[in-house]
């Protein structure tokens, strides 16, 4: 028997790579630090244990953003989003189309191949978060519906630039997903993301599907989050409505971790996998491999084998500027969750076997 496990994405990044940003360094010295951390996340993860690995976004800025870095079309006065802790994340605001990419994940991927042979998961942001780009008041000469249909060609053009460039999977971003609720109680706004989402999804083939993925969390930043007030069971009806095959799914810091797994039992479809967050990473404590190994037990009860997978609740440092989680901490949690999915993987083999 084996259970799959995965890692969501961001790894910290070293705290030298982020003063030489800070600083401005000269581009061609901060390129040679930016590999330098690359490689060495990418040997760290292997040490793990870890069979499917990621680059650790240790070249992006912001995992919401990346795609529109140097982008000349863009207003710093977007939404913003605060976070429980009292702090704020604010998004840029398009200020003219027509809307393009400056940047597609596939440059990651590819990075990211030099230094492995193991498969690489790419992760990429959802349509549904670059559309809050569009200002409330529009852009004269550039509606809103234009604004979209080029969203959706950049989104969809992204993905099978990482299926060309040889990705394992691609992880679909969605942390506002949860968000959504929050904003807007009568779910109006949820539905429009899963319909926008959906818009790109259904231009892939089954195929095709089966190697994306969507993940979900009440956001990750400097140990706080936006919207884990947000009950579970008012959206995962709403998200087993994506058409991917994958789900990654935050629960280790859940406070009612049996209530969610029943409401994922009630609405996960026959042909879905899900990836439930076996390690919490707000929390600095490293977690056991047994205390993994029980939580994937706990979810076994709920979710059949053959749809059932680990990973982290989130990202550890989705921002580069978010050194709240040591990279000692990260790797050792996922350390725990390898050896914890094993374990649980001999004690389920056991029991079949009984």
């Amino acid at each position: 028997m084996t259970i799959p496990t995965e890692s969501i994405g961001s790894i910290p990044r070293k705290r030298e790579l982020i003063e030489a940003i800070h600083q401005g360094l000269a581009t061609i010295q901060l390129k040679a630090l930016y590999q330098a951390s690359l490689q060495e996340t990418i040997k760290l993860l292997e040490q793990t244990g870890s069979s499917v690995l990621t680059d650790g976004e240790q070249t992006k800025s912001s995992f919401v953003t990346y795609p529109l870095e140097g982008s000349t079309i863009l207003s710093p006065n977007g939404a913003v989003i605060p976070f429980a802790d009292g702090h704020t994340r604010q998004l840029p605001a398009l200020k003219s189309g027509p809307f393009r990419y400056t940047h597609y994940a596939d440059q990651y991927l590819k990075q990211a191949q030099q230094y492995t042979r193991l498969p690489l998961k790419q992760a990429v942001i959802s349509a549904s978060a670059l559309s809050l780009l569009y200002p409330t008041e529009g852009i004269e000469g550039y509606s809103r519906e234009e604004f979209i249909g080029d969203l959706l060609n950049e989104h969809e053009t992204e993905i099978r630039r990482c299926f060309e460039a040889g990705a394992y999977k691609v992880q679909i971003d969605f942390t506002e997903g949860r968000l959504a609720l929050k904003l807007d109680p009568s779910g109006n706004l949820l539905q429009q993301f899963i319909d926008l989402n959906n818009q790109v999804l259904s231009r892939f083939s089954e195929a095709e599907r089966s190697k994306l993925g969507v993940h979900v969390c009440p956001g990750g930043d400097h140990d706080s989050t936006h919207s884990a007030d947000v009950d579970y069971k008012d959206f995962l009806p709403k998200l087993f409505e994506l058409k991917v095959k994958n789900f990654y799914l935050q629960l280790a810091s859940e406070t009612n971790r049996k209530q969610v797994l029943a409401t994922i039992q009630q609405y996960l479809k026959p042909d879905q996998v899900v990836f439930v967050g076996v390690i919490d990473v707000l929390n600095p404590e490293v977690e056991t491999p047994s205390q993994v190994r029980d939580r994937i037990l706990e979810a076994a009860d709920y979710i059949p084998l053959s749809q059932l997978g680990t990973t982290d609740d989130c990202g550890f440092s989705p921002f580069c500027d978010d050194i709240s989680t040591t990279r000692d901490t990260a790797f050792a949690k996922i350390a725990a969750r390898i050896e914890g999915t094993k374990l649980a993987e001999a004690a389920l083999a056991s029991q079949q076997h009984a």
